[in-house]
């Protein structure tokens, strides 16, 4: 009786053994919002693609903190309403950090939600000087902003192209109009002359009526500081109407994707220049080499948006944050970006936050789209 009581013990205790040997560790979660589907679908699946490869990459060496990546995902299409439901998805998944979203538009709702519940929150893109001067603590921005790029536009409009007679064109979204204003503001700082300032609506088949109205005004240089999904149809009408005999188009960043020269056809976009941070291609950095490779390597593709390794570098920084603080606690991973964090050495540069989470300096550039149809370093 003894020895089958010692036996029964035995194999209870081997049972409850496998029973923990078979828990698995719990994950850590980390969203990724943007639009997937949609218009602007290029940009979202490419944050999705770059946060991938990097988690798989972690997780195939054993994970962060003894713990798996496990990377959620959710649809925005770009549209705010779209973007807080996300964000409510994100909160009940139990995210500890979230990157995204895209257009600022749609990352001002979800910012506040995020902050509300005090999750990490990096967007890769959304260059809209506002969103960090609401005071959001777990807000930050791997992306440069929006008076940055209008003080570089004005410089390079004034002194580069030395021209004067400016026409600003936006579409009323967050970053555009905020785009436009600042490069209205330094602009005029140095001489020159806003003669245009207003918005076309977004999505329409039609802007032969703002651009005839631009034209009987006879502007040096027009700058549209929407998206490429619009810029293409402008550009192309603009050439129609014989504008681009006379005047420079130009778009920011938020045209600085091949679809722009998809939809606007070679014949229209060649010549166009872009202001925007550097295409992936042109960033020296030996971090920025392995990721264009690795990316190359798994997707058999190149990177397509400038936003793919901001993304990137978004994931980047919140396993930075969670190795050096050996925590993944949003609040701690927040506290240490804001305050540890120096000249992290990003695929699109050096990373400092300041106190508001923006991140230090600015690297713009002009491009140029040449005969090609690729976007080369303005000379």
């Amino acid at each position: 009786m003894k020895k089958f009581v010692a036996i029964t013990l035995l194999l209870v205790m081997a049972v409850a053994l496998t029973g923990c040997g078979k828990k698995e560790v719990e994950p850590i979660r980390i969203g990724v919002q943007g639009p997937i589907s949609g218009q602007w679908a290029i940009e979202g699946t490419g944050f999705v693609k770059a946060v991938r490869l990097l988690a798989e990459e972690i997780n195939n060496g054993g994970g962060l903190l003894g713990r798996p990546i496990e990377i959620i995902e959710g649809d925005d299409k770009g549209d705010p309403k779209e973007s807080s439901l996300v964000a409510q998805k994100m909160v009940a998944s139990k995210v500890i950090a979230v990157i995204g979203a895209y257009n600022s538009t749609a990352t001002e709702p979800a910012s506040q939600i995020y902050d509300e519940n005090k999750i990490l929150h990096i967007t890769p893109s959304s260059t809209a000087t506002r969103l960090t001067e609401k005071g959001y603590k777990m807000f930050f921005r791997t992306c440069f902003l929006d008076d940055r790029q209008g003080l570089f536009a004005a410089e390079f409009i004034t002194k580069t192209l030395g021209k004067s007679k400016v026409a600003l064109i936006h579409d009323n979204s967050t970053y555009a109009k905020g785009l436009a204003e600042w490069t209205k503001k330094y602009l005029e700082e140095r001489g020159a002359t806003v003669v245009f300032f207003d918005a076309i609506t977004p999505g329409e088949k039609d802007y032969s009526p703002t651009l005839t109205r631009v034209k009987a005004i006879g502007p040096e240089v027009i700058y549209f500081t929407g998206y490429f999904s619009d810029a293409g149809l402008l550009v192309r009408q603009a050439k129609d109407l014989g504008i681009l005999e006379t005047a420079q188009f130009m778009g920011g960043n938020a045209v600085n994707n091949p679809d722009y020269i998809k939809s606007a056809g070679l014949d229209a976009a060649k010549g166009s220049i872009i202001t925007t941070e550097p295409v992936p291609s042109d960033l020296p950095y030996p971090e920025a080499q392995k990721f264009l490779q690795d990316f190359k390597a798994k997707y058999n593709e190149d990177v397509a948006s400038v936003w793919t390794p901001s993304a990137a570098d978004a994931f980047r920084v919140i396993v930075e944050a969670i190795r050096k603080t050996n925590s993944t606690d949003p609040v701690k991973l927040a506290e240490y970006l804001h305050n540890e964090l120096k000249d992290f050495p990003g695929i699109t540069g050096p990373i400092t936050f300041d106190e508001k989470g923006d991140r230090l300096g600015t690297i713009h550039k002009a491009y140029i789209v040449n005969e090609k149809g690729e976007f080369v370093p303005y000379k």
